[in-house]
């Protein structure tokens, strides 16, 4: 049974999964995790800004990466495909992260689409899905961008049948919008109206009402279900299949958007690298969960700790 390794490269987090890939007889994939780990390295820090990436930026993930190889290279790991998303996308010295990667890790980095993006990160979400609760919208919140997918699950394949990808995310909107501490209310006005007018770029495409069930992927989502339950430090067999309801991730947002830093650092649910962008990327979950009940899709928030990850090692089977 061959061993991947699969990064995908934010940006905000870099993340490692090494995972067991079985081959069944009716041509499907399963996956058995043997490593996943996640570190901040803020890669996209001034992007938006500047258009470049900044050094010390790149060091972090370099940092990151070296350990990376290392344990891939203590699991066996016989593939490794690595995917870099938003803000390689955008920066002009893009070729100083590949000559980086390529030095590091031994293989090309990807930057995907924003298309292919959303598309992996379906796959991995909808693995555990009884098929009957589809369609799926899946939504991806990043630090850069942020993903919508519809689609089917029919127990052994996934079928997107549209998605799209828009330039906002947690540290694109604190970047832009959210400076102070805690935001002034004309800058969350500010902040909810550059969301809403983002994302009515990807519900041009995708047609929300048709999905029976919603699902949240990545870090953003994943700690508001953990600042919900009031975990006493983040667990992510608690958070992986909870469910937020639209009332539930208004007030969340709301508390994260009204404390200022020192309250949100000392949640020991928040990771301290997510603690300035948290509510940003609270603001945008809140704006989907507005424009769902405005549209008619589905009322409640199924939480996923299985996103792009997994597609990225499905992808090498």
């Amino acid at each position: 049974m061959p061993r991947v390794a699969a990064i995908d490269c934010g940006t905000n987090s870099i993340r490692l999964l090494v995972a067991e890939l079985t081959h069944r007889h009716d041509g499907s994939v399963d996956l058995r995790d043997l490593h996943r780990e996640m570190r901040v390295v803020r890669l996209g820090q001034g992007v938006d800004a500047t258009g470049r990436l900044a050094p010390e930026a790149l060091d972090r993930t370099r940092e990151a990466l070296a350990a990376y190889t290392i344990a891939a290279r203590r699991k066996g790991v016989e593939k490794v495909r690595m995917v870099a998303t938003s803000a390689t996308r955008d920066a002009s010295n893009r070729d100083d992260f590949f000559a980086m990667t390529r030095e590091v890790l031994g293989v090309e980095a990807e930057v995907i689409t924003g298309d292919e993006e959303a598309r992996l990160s379906f796959t991995g979400a909808v693995g555990e899905q009884d098929p009957e609760d589809g369609p799926f919208l899946v939504v991806d919140v990043g630090g850069g961008s942020t993903e919508l997918v519809l689609g089917t699950w029919d127990g052994q394949r996934a079928e997107v049948l549209a998605a799209k990808s828009v330039d906002i995310g947690c540290v694109r909107i604190t970047e832009r919008a959210l400076a102070g501490d805690p935001p002034t209310a004309d800058e969350v006005a500010a902040a909810r109206a550059l969301a809403a007018e983002v994302l009515a770029g990807a519900f041009d495409v995708v047609d929300v009402a048709k999905a029976k069930t919603w699902i949240g992927v990545a870090g953003t989502v994943t700690t508001l279900s953990a600042v919900s339950q009031e975990l006493p430090e983040y667990d992510s067999e608690r958070t992986h299949l909870s469910r937020l309801s639209h009332a539930e991730i208004d007030r969340i947002a709301g508390e994260l958007l009204a404390a200022d830093h020192a309250a949100r650092a000392a949640n020991p649910v928040i990771h301290p690298g997510r603690v300035d962008v948290i509510g940003g990327g609270a603001l945008i979950v809140r704006v989907l969960a507005e424009e769902l009940a405005r549209r008619g899709g589905p009322d409640e928030l199924v939480v996923s700790e299985h996103d792009i990850l997994d597609g990225i090692a499905l992808s090498l089977a």
